[in-house]
């Protein structure tokens, strides 16, 4: 009997040490658990004593009741703040800049630009005015398409009841110059520079340009009276069917660089001439600017 018990005691022994090991490891486990998701020890034991058969328990972290974890979310002294409220993060991309103006200087002398090697051309349409000279050996006399289209009006004028005439064509560089003076001399740099083009800046020498007038009514030419005459108006109305525009209109001396000549008209084609016309552009304005920018101009304006 005696023996039987010792047995006895012995297993209860034996039973309670591995049970102390065993709780011993899950304590040890747990701590380590709880540490790596950042509970403390404290609700750790309460957890575990759950387990083993007690009454407390207590939430996990995250949860209503437990604790806001350290990480996994920007904090209340500002760890984690956002980047972009930090000063980080992408740069704000750039303001779009406005467009350049492609009229911007147009009808103004630049005294630094020298003569170019080769003329200027748009779209395949040789352009001069003020800031797209000519070489001053450019000198390609007057176009013969542009005659061709120049007799062709005129016979046209003449069924209407007009003679027009051409009383000025293809003007070579150094003819400019001598007229160029002349004008100076007279009117002065600023005054002369609004009708008469400098040596190398004059569309006369490109071949293309026609002053016109009326026969017998010579008093008119290279005047603005000329736009007031029959003969005057019928152009203006009718030159664009012959591949011909008014290249200085009124209102427009800000782009062309010119005052307002009613008389000199430029051979540009009949299709271009066409456009041109019914926009109620000048040559810079049709070249220059963006298709759609600019709308037909007011007639009445």
């Amino acid at each position: 009997m005696r023996r039987f018990e010792a047995r006895k005691d012995k297993r209860k022994k034996t039973a309670g040490i591995t049970a102390a090991v065993v709780i011993a490891l899950l304590l040890a486990g747990g701590a380590a658990w709880t540490g790596a998701h950042d509970w403390d020890l404290k609700e750790s034991a309460a957890s575990l004593k759950g387990v083993l058969g007690g009454t407390e328990s207590v939430a996990p972290s995250g949860t209503d009741g437990g604790k806001v974890p350290a990480s996994g979310g920007p904090s209340a002294e500002g760890d984690g703040d956002d980047p972009a409220e930090a000063g980080g993060g992408t740069d704000a991309p750039d303001q779009d800049l406005p467009e350049p103006d492609p009229l911007e200087g147009i009808g103004e002398y630049d005294d630094n630009r020298e003569l170019p090697a080769e003329p200027t051309y748009f779209d395949g349409v040789l352009i001069a005015n003020k800031k797209y000279p000519l070489p001053a050996d450019f000198a390609p006399g007057e176009d013969p398409a542009a005659r061709e289209a120049f007799d062709e009006m005129a016979a046209a004028a003449r069924l209407d009841g007009f003679e027009l005439a051409a009383f000025s064509t293809f003007r070579p560089f150094e003819r400019q110059q001598e007229l160029y003076d002349q004008y100076v001399a007279r009117d002065g740099v600023e005054e002369a520079d609004r009708y008469s083009a400098r040596p190398g800046y004059s569309e006369h020498q490109t071949g293309l340009a026609f002053d016109i007038g009326e026969v017998n009514r010579e008093q008119h030419w290279a005047r603005d009276s000329f736009g007031e005459t029959e003969a005057g108006k019928w152009l203006l109305a009718n030159a664009h069917r012959f591949g011909f525009i008014l290249r200085y209109p009124e209102g427009k001396e800000d782009i062309t660089g010119y005052m307002h000549e009613s008389w000199h008209y430029r051979y540009v084609g009949k299709e271009l001439a066409a456009k041109i016309h019914s926009k109620r552009e000048t040559l810079e304005e049709y070249l220059l600017l963006p298709d759609g920018k600019t709308g037909p101009a007011d007639p009445d304006k």
